[in-house]
Formats: C-alpha cells, sequence, structure tokens
C-alpha cells in the first residue's frame, strides 16, 4: 500500500499515513512556465494498491486537475488499484439542473475522476448523498459526525438543541440530536443569491436552550450568520456551530467576526489558514480516513466506522 498527496492538503496527507504507520509517497508536483502542471512518481508503483490524497477546495480547478495527472501517472506506473480520497469533494452542490441550461458538474467530476484512473472513492460528507450513484465504481462515503460527537460529548451542553439551518441537512441535524439527545429544530431560509441568504424563521422550541447548528459546509457563512442571528433574537442562550467542511472566504472570515456564534467546530479536511477573532476548533479527521484505507486494502468492513453509540449517524 502506498499513499501520495497533491499539493491541496500536505498535512493532512502526512497525519493519515502517520496514523496507519506508513511513509507518504514521494512524488514531484511542479508547474511549467506557463501554469501547465507537472507530476512525476519518484518511487515504484508496479502492482501496488495506491491512495491520493487531494481535497478540491480552492483553487479548485488546480487541485482537480493535479489530481487528474497525478493519477494518470499512477495508471501508466502500472499501480494496481487506484483510490481517490476526497475528503472534500467540490461542485457537489451542483448535483441537479435546478433551472435551465445549466450542468451536473458533479457528475462530470465523477466521470472525470474514472477517466483519469480512479478505481475506487473514498470521500467524506457529501453536499448530496445521491452523488455516490454518479460513479460505477465502489464509493466509501465516511462522515465527520463520530469525530465531532467525541468532541461535543466532552463538552457536556445541557438543554441542548440541535438546529439544522435550512430544510436539506434536517436529516444529520436529526441524527446529531438522536445520538447527543437533544431537542431538534429547524431555520426556514430563503436563498437570495450565491452569497446572500435571508432567514426566516425558526420551526421548534429554543428559547433558554444551548443551541447546535449542523451542516455539512460553509463558504460565505451567510446561512450560518443569518440563522445564529435569529436564534439569539428567539432566545437561544448560547449558539455553536458544527460544519464538517469550512472553506472560508473572505467574506465569510467577516461574517463570523461579526456573527452571533459563540464557537464554529470543524475538521481539517480542507488546509484554512489561521483566522484571528473567530473562535475556531479545528478536529483532525486523519485518523477515521487512515482507518477506512486501511479497511478498504485489506478488504474489511467500513460500516463500523459511521457506526456507534448504537445507531448509524445517516
Amino acid at each position: 500500500m502506498k499513499i501520495f498527496s497533491g499539493t491541496s492538503n500536505p498535512p493532512l496527507a502526512s497525519a493519515i499515513a502517520a496514523s496507519i504507520g506508513v511513509e507518504l509517497g514521494k512524488s514531484t508536483v511542479s508547474s511549467f512556465p506557463d501554469g501547465e502542471t507537472f507530476v512525476k512518481i519518484e518511487e515504484n508503483v508496479r502492482g501496488e494498491d495506491v491512495f491520493v490524497v487531494q481535497s478540491t477546495s480552492p483553487p479548485t480547478n488546480h487541485h482537480l486537475m493535479e489530481m487528474f495527472i497525478m493519477m494518470d501517472a499512477l495508471r501508466r506506473a502500472s499501480a494496481s488499484r487506484i483510490t481517490a480520497v476526497l475528503p472534500f469533494y467540490g461542485y457537489a452542490r451542483q448535483d441537479r439542473k435546478d433551472q435551465p441550461r445549466v450542468p451536473i458538474t458533479a457528475k462530470l467530476v465523477a466521470n472525470l475522476l474514472v477517466a483519469a484512473g480512479a478505481n475506487r472513492i473514498l470521500t467524506m460528507d457529501l453536499h448530496a448523498q445521491q452523488i455516490q450513484g454518479f460513479f460505477d465504481i465502489p464509493v466509501d462515503h465516511l462522515y465527520a459526525a463520530p469525530v465531532m460527537y467525541d468532541y461535543l460529548k466532552r463538552k457536556t451542553l445541557d438543554e441542548l438543541v440541535v438546529v439544522s439551518p435550512d430544510v436539506g441537512g434536517l436529516k444529520m441535524a436529526h441524527a446529531y440530536s438522536q445520538v447527543l439527545n437533544g431537542g431538534l429544530a429547524i431555520v426556514a431560509k430563503r436563498r437570495k443569491s450565491a452569497a446572500e441568504v435571508e432567514s426566516m424563521a425558526v420551526i421548534g422550541e429554543i428559547r433558554g436552550k444551548n443551541v447546535l447548528m449542523v451542516d455539512d459546509l460553509t463558504e460565505t457563512a451567510g446561512t450560518l450568520t443569518n440563522a445564529a442571528t435569529l436564534l439569539r433574537k428567539k432566545g437561544a442562550k448560547k449558539v455553536y456551530a458544527c460544519v464538517s467542511h469550512a472553506i472560508l472566504n473572505d467574506l465569510g472570515v467577516e461574517r463570523l467576526r461579526k456573527s452571533k456564534i459563540d464557537e464554529l467546530i470543524t475538521t481539517d479536511t480542507v488546509l484554512r489558514p489561521a483566522i484571528d477573532g473567530v473562535k475556531i476548533t479545528t478536529l483532525s479527521v486523519a485518523g477515521l480516513l487512515g482507518e477506512a484505507i486501511k479497511r478498504i486494502h485489506s478488504n474489511s468492513s467500513v460500516t463500523s466506522l459511521f457506526e456507534f453509540k448504537g445507531g448509524r449517524t445517516s
């Protein structure tokens, strides 16, 4: 077994390799003067079971192309099996035609991954679970929830209500509420644009309670910060946000600095610079991904990685 890393998140790839007890594979990733990516695998991979770790975080297109090129190099070097490990699967929000003449880019990325040489996919907290069906190869879909749950259990939050900041995240919120023995509520919202949302009403009882908002992804933090403002107005004591992939841009950071969110709990699926003025707790999913890689390599069951306390996370 060999693990290689692209340039999107080398610290996570190193932590995954360390958790398994193997060294990260040697490769050179550089650019030609015109910006084209060049990859060279610096060790023998003939007949090996190879895992390529690459999140499709910004710059998304660059990191995707780098992954395709890396897998092509491995395939041509006669690797026996190539597993694309995408801690964060980009373009997942474009998973259906919700208006005329738009692409289904999540499916396009799935096709490109297979065309580049992927024999298997390992990913975490997809924005839409049906994306697994876009592939005709095996997909192992992990959840960050067990890692989040361990941390939240240590915080011992009393009078907890788990809130979904939109209708789409209700299933995830329900799973968290069951595991944490909390109540359940939902924020109704209306999206004005890709960067702007309007929170309108809270369905559920949250007055005098500690609130935990759960979501899979935040970029501009519009949904979370608007929901937090509304929850505080409705009498919430403390507001926590639990997000698997925090791909924060400048607008998102600025909104979080001014927001009513007491703590943002996220994971290291995407590389993020240190941010001042925002209480962010970053939990590592390296152990979870490392265990999944070990089990895939040994043809063992991956299911138990998202079963805990007698119930699944979804």
